[in-house]
């Protein structure tokens, strides 16, 4: 009898580069489903070190890089920010899921872009720039207001200028330090929306439903499940991040973040190749959370059932917003969940919190 060499039997260790909040989730969802987990972080008591064994180590440390691989059945990734050329090194001797051809095109936003635009899935109108001189030209083709950005390690928004009617060019350039970067024209959107979609080794794709992100000082704020955008949009949203994961041959997890216009249209902003901030609220209103879809995807598990049973709203608790937790827990329908950080700054992500809003008989939200 044949083997299925791509499927990975519970008992086996995943490998997770990155010890952040997603890593730590990804790793509680792995053990329900009797998998261990292995970290590879560089920093010290990250979260994810809080349930799992960890490696720390530089991830340019090849030699680190070598063993954990020797360690591991699998290696995926919790975030993009990490070297391609690690994950390259990995996969020399390790099954690596979603692949490194796919966290090298979505950590680089001139690669993210072409790609989608070669898939005819459209985008903001975009220049590449490397130098003051590109900028200029940008600017006389896509005109303001627009946008700056870092093409590599911008999150959150960070690494990024708005170039409005008054913006000396030379100042805005400077802020890049010298960074590849990436001009965008402004887009007058009516709301943000993102979906999520699991893809296993077998091609099958799963989506979850389609939901509305809010942000404060470009940090996100509350994502609303689900959005509140035709049947039309929704469908098209979901066809667009299941094109993505088809033609990228990813095997995991992408989230497609999209805006949708005034005139109905959808864009694309970004992917990312890995569970997803937007995606926190199916922990608790769905049958299979993100995180578990994650790990079965990974491991070539039959993929889950992505239903939601209740509407939901999640809202991230951010910096000092964390000292809400007693709060949270004395509200009925309301799920806390902390990522064990011990120092609460400005600007990170401490926590979460999800409002559920259970249907009735009916199948309606009962609000």
């Amino acid at each position: 009898m044949s083997v299925d060499r791509s499927v990975i039997a519970p008992g086996a260790t995943i490998g997770i580069i990155g010890g952040g909040q997603l890593g730590r989730m990804t790793a509680m969802a792995a053990a329900r489903l009797g998998y261990r987990s292995h970290i590879f972080c560089p920093e010290e008591d990250c979260p994810a070190s809080q349930v799992a064994p960890t490696t720390t180590a530089a991830y340019e440390d090849q030699a680190a890089l070598t063993k954990f691989a020797g360690q591991v059945d699998v290696v995926t990734f919790e975030f993009e920010n990490i070297p391609a050329e690690s994950v390259r090194i990995l996969s020399q001797t390790a099954m690596v899921r979603p692949n490194w051809h796919v966290l090298e095109t979505a950590q680089d936003r001139v690669l993210e872009k072409s790609f989608f635009n070669s898939i005819d899935v459209a985008t903001a109108n975009w220049r590449p720039v490397r130098d003051l001189p590109d900028l200029v030209r940008a600017v006389g083709d896509l005109g303001r207001p627009s946008i700056l950005k870092t093409a590599r390690f911008g999150y959150d928004g960070k690494g990024q200028v708005r170039i409005d009617t008054a913006t000396a060019l030379e100042e805005a350039w400077a802020e890049m330090r010298g960074a590849p970067a990436i001009f965008e024209s402004f887009v007058d959107f009516e709301r943000e929306v993102s979906v999520i979609v699991a893809r296993g080794p077998d091609g099958k794709a799963l989506c979850f439903d389609v939901v509305e992100n809010r942000h404060r000082h470009h940090i996100l704020h509350q994502t609303i499940a689900p959005a509140t955008i035709s049947a039309a949009q929704a469908s098209q949203a979901e066809a667009i991040a299941v094109q993505a994961a088809e033609k990228l041959d990813l095997i995991g997890l992408l989230a497609v973040e999209l805006f949708v216009t005034r005139d109905g249209r959808l864009l694309v902003n970004e992917m990312a190749p890995r569970p997803h901030n937007s995606g926190h609220w199916t922990i608790d209103a769905c049958s299979t959370s993100q995180f578990e879809q994650f790990v079965r995807a990974v491991c070539g598990l039959p993929l889950g059932n992505t239903t939601r049973h209740s509407d939901a709203v999640m809202t991230n608790l951010i910096g000092d917003d964390v000292n809400q937790w007693s709060d949270a827990l004395r509200q009925p329908q309301t799920c806390l969940h902390l990522y064990g950080k011990t120092e609460a700054r400005p600007g990170r992500k401490m926590g979460h919190v999800t409002r559920l809003f259970p249907f009735g008989r009916n199948g309606q939200s009962k609000n």
